[in-house]
């Protein structure tokens, strides 16, 4: 899964995107983009981007020959039918174990777990609600998986934060 950044002005959310996108935005903003605070939507943690920088830049130049692909030899044990059955494959083994893995990563990557979605929207929380009333209930609300404690405790808080952290922590409360 590709990264998503939210970027936050005080209470107001400005962007959500990929890093391009964010970085454009808030290069739009031009002076008035000041005072941000970006999040990491997958973990809810703080990050800092140069978000002047240009992608092409950031890229750098590209050397010649085949790109690095950090290829690691390891052994792995399966059972004799499915090395009959890496053996029939038309792309040989090792490619259709990498086309396996790839197929089961991106599957994978698509689903946040309850508790990967509580912690986000925790670190999320405490940065831009620590501080706000209601906030020690929302938190406890949030990993007990109880949406309507959540949502009430956090009633008085800004409509862009309560959304937010609503939406991180949603894969916590449909569980």
């Amino acid at each position: 899964m590709d990264r998503t950044l939210t970027a936050f002005s005080g209470d107001y959310w400005i962007a959500t995107g990929d890093e391009d996108e964010v970085r454009a935005a808030l290069r739009a903003m031009g002076d008035d983009a000041q005072n941000i605070l970006l999040f990491d939507d997958r973990t809810g943690r703080q990050v800092d981007i140069d978000w002047q920088a240009d992608a092409a830049a950031r890229a750098g130049p590209r050397g010649r020959g085949r790109p690095k692909m950090g290829v690691q030899a390891r052994e792995i044990t399966l059972l004799p039918r499915h090395w009959d059955w890496l053996a029939a494959q038309p792309r040989g083994a090792s490619a259709t174990l990498r086309q396996l893995v790839e197929e089961a990563v991106k599957v994978s990557a698509d689903k946040v777990s309850p508790r990967a979605a509580m912690d986000a929207a925790y670190h999320f929380l405490t940065a831009m609600a620590g501080d706000r009333p209601g906030y020690e209930a929302a938190i406890r609300a949030l990993y007990a998986g109880d949406r309507a404690a959540f949502e009430a405790a956090a009633e008085g808080w800004p409509g862009a934060i309560r959304t937010h952290g609503l939406a991180l922590a949603e894969p916590a409360f449909s569980a």
